[in-house]
């Protein structure tokens, strides 16, 4: 989910997942030069994200990725590490949609303030890859069987909560004006697990910025 330009987490996505403004000259030549897919590197309008090329980014600094028990409350889990790993599928001329492929995501430095637990020993994204689109409006959704394990740890012994997307979809905005793309409360339900677990996850993240580590790490925008 790259860091990638808004026209309008409102995902990356992304990205799944910065200021973008300049363009390429139109004198310039050859497929580097391609300033009208969705998904540029360098500059809005810049060098074209290859098709293949790998995105990554993580959590904005002073940030963390949280899975809440509710849209509006601090309980629940909150991690102070995050990255995440796509590839590009398709990137068409701008406006459009170009799409992505989840291959990674992390979550590191987790801890949890719920009722009865000690600590978190870990949090993994599961059925992996998911599929990403991204619009030229800055719009990012993630499909698929998006599902999440936390395991975590209890005066009784590890606990395992695992929750799943609702309607398998994940939907973020990408925004140039703070270079990053966010996720806002978006709804996970239970699963499996006991009482321990609360019913839903709630999850929010920004990420920024998004490079393009094949292009040796030029930030992504999205046009």
């Amino acid at each position: 989910m790259p860091r990638y330009g808004r026209a309008a987490v409102g995902l990356a996505a992304v990205a799944l997942l910065g200021s973008l403004v300049a363009a390429a000259p139109a004198s310039a030549a050859g497929p580097a030069a391609l300033a009208n897919t969705v998904l540029t590197t360098g500059s809005a309008g810049g060098t074209a994200v290859a098709v293949g090329d790998t995105l990554q980014a993580s959590l904005q600094t002073g940030t963390t990725a949280n899975f809440y028990s509710s849209a509006t409350g601090t309980t629940g889990v909150k991690c102070a590490a995050s990255t995440f790993t796509a590839k590009a599928v398709t990137n068409p001329a701008a406006p459009g949609t170009a799409t992505e492929s989840l291959t990674g995501q992390t979550f590191t430095s987790c801890t949890s303030n719920v009722v009865g637990t000690l600590g978190v020993n870990s949090v993994t994204v599961d059925n992996l890859p998911y599929a990403v689109s991204v619009t030229s409006a800055g719009a990012v959704t993630l499909t698929g069987s998006i599902q999440s394990t936390v395991s975590l740890r209890t005066l009784l012994g590890n606990v395992t909560c695992v929750y799943k997307a609702n309607g398998g979809v994940v939907r973020g905005t990408a925004s140039n004006a703070t270079t990053s793309i966010a996720f806002v409360n978006q709804p996970f339900t239970k699963s499996a697990g006991p009482g321990t677990c609360f019913a839903s996850a709630y999850f929010s993240a920004t990420y920024a910025p998004v490079r393009d580590t094949t292009q040796g790490g030029a930030t992504v925008y999205v046009n």
